[in-house]
């Protein structure tokens, strides 16, 4: 059977282990066969390399045990294939040590070798070893899909942790809320512009999707008031980092999303909120949410103000470059939108 089969043994004394010989020495051949046969082992046998490869075809095989000297296919040539084409392992037999280093071994893929004539009790310890070997190895694979899975599940629950945040966040505010969905798009395709890797640009993204949530907090009749905020309006406003801080820091995120969300008002020159850091005091990846969110806010339309338009946007962040933004996260931005390919939902 090929690779995509299960193996036919999960561990030592739960299946049988099915082993196929190979030699062209018909008394041999059916010696090992009665010999592993009485030892408890399903065992086929094959004459030939092309006789092998059709065994393997026809039925689940563990192990194969193969001779290197045969008519047509020789032994080594056959492992190459077996460890290509199916889930087996090689045990190959050699009438001359000489003939075969460990090197090649470890080349074609065969799990041990032999020399002629075969000691019966050192034949089985050797397969006995990799059939060890094989439950290890299976264990591992099962380990690792589980891991796989798990981390699978993780996302979704982190995914659905945002997704219960945002919507949350909707009910009271839809123009929050689509605020929100727009610039984690564009910062993370500034951190894309970057070369930042997929990892990075996946914290930005949970970040961005929630970055103003702690606006929950904030009455909505200021949220969505037409004029000016007074100044104890505004800074009802400025306490919404803090507050989405608060909410998020229990969380284990793999992404510092909690210090995102803080820093995303902070600015290069400590002229931001809520702790006036400076530079490199601020996350890159605030630092990309920060600029993303300013295009956005400025592009399009506020209850207090009716949009201002790319273009005006685009003058401000040049305009600030290296003292309230970071000129790194500005130039990828204004990189994004020269090429063109890049809009707002």
């Amino acid at each position: 059977m090929t690779k995509d089969g299960q193996n036919s043994i999960s561990g030592e004394g739960k299946k049988t282990a099915r082993i196929l010989v190979v030699d062209d020495d018909d008394s041999f051949r059916h010696m090992i066969q009665d010999v592993l046969q009485q030892t408890g082992f399903e065992c086929e046998v094959a004459s030939s390399g092309d006789e092998a490869l059709h065994v393997l075809d026809s039925a689940q095989i563990d192990i194969v045990i193969a001779d290197i000297h045969m008519p047509g296919m020789s032994g080594i040539e056959l492992t190459k294939q077996v460890k290509d084409r199916y889930n087996a392992d090689v045990i190959v037999l050699t009438g001359l040590v000489e003939d075969f280093r460990y090197e090649q071994i470890v080349e074609i893929g065969a799990s041990d070798f032999i020399q002629k004539p075969v000691g019966i009790d050192e034949l089985l310890v050797r397969i006995k070893r990799v059939i060890r070997e094989r439950t290890l190895l299976s264990q591992r694979d099962r380990a690792e899909t589980d891991l796989q899975q798990s981390l699978v599940m993780l996302q979704r629950a982190l995914e659905g942790i945002i997704h219960t945040v945002a919507v949350t966040v909707e009910t009271r505010d839809p123009y929050t809320a689509g605020h929100q969905k727009r610039v984690a798009s564009l910062a993370c395709e500034i951190a894309r512009q970057m070369g930042l890797g997929d990892h990075i640009i996946d914290g930005i993204r949970m970040a961005g999707v929630i970055h103003d949530h702690g606006k929950i907090s904030v009455p909505a009749e200021i949220l969505s008031k037409p004029g000016s905020l007074t100044r104890l309006e505004f800074g009802i406003i400025q306490t919404h980092p803090q507050v989405g801080y608060d909410i998020l820091k229990t969380i284990e995120f793999p992404w510092p999303v909690d210090r995102m969300i803080l820093q995303h008002h902070e600015r290069t020159d400590g002229s931001g909120y809520p702790q006036g850091l400076k530079k490199d005091q601020i996350l890159l990846e605030a630092r990309i949410i920060a600029v993303a969110d300013v295009i956005e806010a400025m592009a399009n339309y506020r209850p207090y103000r009716p949009a201002l338009g790319i273009d005006e946007a685009l003058n401000e962040i040049r305009k600030n470059s290296g003292v309230a933004y970071d000129r790194e996260v500005v130039d990828a931005c204004l990189a994004i939108f020269e090429k063109g390919g890049f809009e707002f939902e």
